[in-house]
């Protein structure tokens, strides 16, 4: 197909304070929240669920009661940050990020890891960096990061509820802040997509639709299956300085406050996500030494995904 990548409409890092939590609301993906109580089924439907429907209404009627309360005492924080930045594959699994579009000066490079399955002939072994125009095409490409949180606010919170013995209400104070974050997430994409970056300015989805990825491009988050190393998040918080919206990472590499999400943005049209699945020692040993990380480190952080 004849994509011609598109500059972003607003260059440059952009941060976001105070995000209106009533409108993140709109973006809320409730699923996901009755599927950490446990309740097997998707929303709206599950409310009208012979087996769990009344547990269920009882569980969102509560969950609404608390996030309105929320809302109204300005309990819970939403931040954001991202940008887009000139970008381009290297080496097949890399991709080279640049301070400007002159293009010279390399800000950092991201590194990727490629299915290494036997798959039938017609189906590639897909890499993240195949989205991203290579360097010798001449084509200028971009790539996104993004850093949000709804969790500021969340510990004090459920340090509240747990000091009055009340678990209930700290338990979904979580889950609410995680849902506000993944909705956070969802319209910090789509103010990327139709403003930011605004490759497609006359979009127009309904929730529903943003739930079911209708959109052009895609969020991928490292430690998730199309990017599974997390070290990679170490590279997205330099470039885009996480901590100025309160976001660090532990040693773990897991993200604080737990109620925050990360991840790259990208625009091609035939972008989608995938699993990587397992991979070889083969593909260890030379992940190892594009990231200039010892061979055992590699296969501590990748061991879930080590097929060896």
């Amino acid at each position: 197909m004849s994509y011609r990548p598109q500059a972003p409409q607003k260059p440059g890092r952009r941060v976001f304070k105070d995000m209106s939590l009533r409108e993140l609301s709109k973006y809320i993906d409730w699923t996901p929240f009755f599927i950490s109580w446990e309740m097997k089924g998707s929303y709206p439907g599950i409310l009208e669920d012979a087996v769990y429907g009344k547990e269920a209404t009882n569980l969102f009627n509560d969950a609404q009661s608390l996030l309105n309360r929320i809302i109204e005492h300005g309990t819970l924080h939403a931040h954001a940050i991202c940008e887009i930045f000139p970008a381009q594959s290297i080496n097949d699994d890399d991709v080279e990020v640049y301070t400007d579009d002159s293009r010279t000066e390399i800000l950092a490079t991201l590194h990727f890891l490629r299915q290494q399955s036997v798959r039938a002939s017609t189906l590639p072994n897909v890499c993240l960096s195949d989205f991203i125009a290579p360097k010798e095409s001449g084509i200028s490409d971009y790539l996104g990061a993004f850093i949000v949180t709804a969790g500021i606010g969340c510990d004090a919170l459920c340090k509240e509820y747990e000091a009055q013995h009340d678990e209930y209400s700290s338990i979904m104070v979580k889950a609410i802040a995680d849902r506000l974050a993944e909705a956070a997430a969802e319209y910090l994409h789509e103010k990327v997509r139709r403003d930011i970056w605004g490759y497609v300015p006359e979009e127009a989805f309904t929730n529903k639709d943003l739930i079911a990825e209708k959109y052009q491009g895609i969020r991928p988050a490292p430690g998730y299956p199309a990017c599974p190393d997390h070290t990679e998040k170490l590279t997205l918080f330099s470039l885009l300085k996480g901590e100025e919206i309160g976001v660090s990472l532990t040693e773990s590499l897991a993200m604080m406050p737990a109620a925050s999400v990360c991840g790259w943005y990208f625009a091609h049209p035939q972008s989608h996500y995938f699993t990587v699945g397992k991979i070889e020692k083969d593909q260890v040993r030379e992940y190892a030494q594009r990231k200039n990380m010892s061979i055992e480190e590699c296969e501590r952080w990748l061991a879930p995904i080590l097929a060896y």
